[in-house]
């Protein structure tokens, strides 16, 4: 999905991210995967998993949305991940005793259906193909997850922040003649776990670019006006031609 902004006095083409671009091999796997699955009803609040409890089960996305989360030894919470209908949440190496690196907490009830490991590893081993669909399937949210750490690590905060709203506007985005707005609500509190930084140093930078034109922030929704700036900020080295399966939230 492509959109043309004009702004500045030039014309800006930005690719956006959304819209399914499932292949016919990842289809097959997440048909087959459904013949595994409970279902279960998730509400706000819940915890699929805790960080250090052993893995017994992956969880797929049916509705809802889960952010996965990360505390480091002061108490300190980042945001590693937003997931969301069709995602597979979880951890699996193919290893016995194997723990979640993470938590996964409910924010928006929903229904998800929970595959258990052991039953995975038999299909697996029954179906080389998908076998080979979950591997390219697990190595891209092993990609997302390091180009995240990438934003966070290198960009500085500024450009950590700038590569959240890419991906907010690729994954929750719509298109306006003001620019592209962010249909989910991120407060900044979320924000600023999601870069390592604090809810004021959110705030202070929101309001520079909303000085300078690039964002504009109205009853906790973000409009973002010059996404090419963003671009500029984050370092963005793919030439905004980034897989939508990659620069997501």
């Amino acid at each position: 999905m492509t959109l043309v902004l004009a702004r500045r006095g030039r014309e800006v083409e930005v690719t956006m991210c959304g819209g399914n671009e499932t292949s016919q091999g990842e289809a097959e796997l997440k048909k087959g995967l459904q013949g595994l699955m409970q279902l279960k009803s998730i509400n706000v609040g819940d915890r699929l998993f805790y960080e250090g409890d052993e893995v017994e089960a992956l969880y797929y996305m049916k509705s809802g949305r889960v952010k996965l989360t990360k505390t480091n030894e002061d108490g300190k919470e980042i945001i590693l991940s937003f997931m969301q209908a069709d995602d597979l949440v979880g951890e699996f190496g193919g290893v016995e005793g194997e723990f979640h690196g993470f938590e996964a907490e409910v924010v928006e009830a929903g229904m998800v259906g929970v595959i258990m490991v052991r039953n995975l590893e038999v299909y697996l081993s029954q179906n080389g193909e998908m076998a080979l669909e979950f591997i390219r399937l697990m190595g891209t949210a092993q990609r997302i997850l390091q180009y995240k750490l990438r934003d966070l690590l290198m960009n500085g905060k500024a450009g950590a922040l700038a590569s959240v709203l890419v991906r907010a506007c690729n994954s929750y985005g719509k298109m306006t003649p003001e620019g592209i707005l962010i249909t989910k609500k991120l407060n900044h509190a979320d924000i600023a776990e999601l870069i390592g930084a604090t809810r004021e140093n959110v705030t202070k930078t929101l309001s520079g670019w909303k000085e300078q034109g690039i964002v504009e922030v109205s009853q906790g929704r973000i409009l973002v006006r010059e996404i090419s700036e963003l671009h500029e900020i984050c370092g963005c080295q793919a030439g905004n031609l980034c897989s939508p399966k990659i620069c997501r939230m």
